[in-house]
């Protein structure tokens, strides 16, 4: 029997050949991936954001349609785009201007809400040592969210995988290039160059981007050489370095971080002014949430007694893909309240086949129109994710001094 399942069997391919089928399986993906941006974003494949409507407009000012409606009329600030249908819409630039237009004349509220005076930048770490725990997805909603409400933005992607760099319309081995990733900003040799020449604008006004790729990569293997080699600056020190050079225009910088506690992490959390630590609320993603604070706890405990900076103005426990029904999921999370209480956030991140629905066209919910899913789908994912990223917001202003 044993004799005849081993003439059965397929022989084992070279190991040569099983390197090239990985290799044709990449680039065959790579090209349909890029044939898809091409489908989806006509004539240059390039994506831009929609307009949005009039009572979208005066929520995103904090407003009433009706004053909007009236600031036009009044030629007042920029005018709407009229559909044949009357409907009014607005661009985000025309929506800035807009609040611009209303804080000049304001007489106390505050229309643009960057920072001002000695408020600090806010430099936020999107964290946790397990796949699938929802850190992009809550990285991007919450930097677009964070743009649409007038803040200036900057998004660093600092894992090779890249998914927050797709999800803004670069492939990231087609439009990236060597030395165009935040590793050219912290590398050990000569090719170093300002963070300013590897930021991309994206698409959404007020929101920057710094793209990552598989280069990134390079950075977990030069450090271990460069600590041999006691260079002048240490690794944990070089992501906040960069980010310090561009930081006078920015309000927020959101970090997203690889899977994993490598130096390009490490330096993340040393640059951070807040850390987000997302947390999928089932057994086995919270015992590996344990097991990355713990480790996290000892790598940066050494980092601090070399010099590093760990002054956080706010940690928080973000609980993603939550479905409220879900007994154990319920369970976990009244486990997790009860444990670190007001550091896990009151609002979590509702699990919803709109933003996934939203992901098969590379884009975030923010991105998407309410028209294209169903009404009651939309309006329950949307209204979780401004609720999360709201209460992040109001950290963000409490951490400035401003009341919430």
């Amino acid at each position: 029997m044993a004799k005849a399942r081993s003439q059965l069997a397929e022989p084992l391919a070279p190991k040569r050949l099983m390197t090239e089928i990985i290799a044709a399986d990449g680039a065959a993906l790579s090209e349909e991936l890029l044939a898809m941006r091409q489908a989806l974003f006509p004539p240059v494949s390039h994506k831009a954001l929609r307009s949005f409507s009039s009572v979208e407009s005066a929520k995103l000012i904090g407003i009433a349609d009706a004053y909007l409606r009236q600031l036009s009329l009044n030629g007042k600030g920029p005018q709407p785009t009229i559909s044949p249908g009357g409907r009014r819409s607005y661009t985000l630039d025309q929506i800035n201007q807009i609040r611009t237009v209303l804080d000049e004349n304001s007489k106390g509220k505050q229309y643009v809400p960057r920072r001002r005076g000695d408020e600090h930048c806010q430099v936020m770490a999107v964290v946790n040592f397990k796949g699938g725990s929802g850190k992009t997805t809550t990285a991007a909603h919450l930097a677009q969210y964070l743009a649409l409400q007038g803040y200036r933005v900057l998004a660093v992607d600092l894992d090779p995988q890249a998914s927050l760099t797709a999800l803004h319309g670069y492939q990231p081995e087609y439009d990236i290039g060597p030395n165009e990733t935040m590793y050219g900003a912290v590398r050990y040799d000569d090719n170093r160059r300002p963070l300013s020449e590897i930021i991309r604008k994206s698409y959404i006004s007020g929101l920057d981007l710094v793209p990552g790729n598989l280069e990134l990569m390079e950075y977990e293997h030069d450090t271990p050489r460069a600590l041999a080699e006691r260079s002048i600056e240490p690794f944990f020190g070089r992501v906040a370095s960069a980010l310090g050079t561009v930081s006078d225009d920015y309000d927020v910088m959101v970090l997203d971080c690889p899977p994993q506690l490598g130096f390009l992490t490490l330096g993340a959390l040393c640059a951070s002014t807040g850390l987000l630590i997302t947390a999928h609320p089932q057994m086995l993603d919270v015992m590996s949430m344990c097991q990355f604070l713990l480790m996290a706890s000892d790598l940066l405990s050494v980092v601090q007694e070399a010099g590093g900076d760990l002054d956080y103005d706010f940690i928080r426990y973000v609980v993603t893909r939550y479905e409220p029904s879900d007994g154990p999921q319920a369970q976990m999370v009244g486990f997790m309240r009860s444990l670190f209480r007001e550091r896990v956030l009151t609002n979590a991140m509702l699990k919803s086949t709109a933003v996934s629905d939203a992901g098969l066209s590379k884009q975030t919910l923010y991105e998407v129109g309410r028209e294209n899913f169903s009404k009651n789908t939309y309006d329950r994912a949307i209204e979780s994710l401004d609720a999360v990223n709201g209460e992040i917001e109001g950290l963000i202003r409490q951490a400035w001094g401003r009341a919430i």
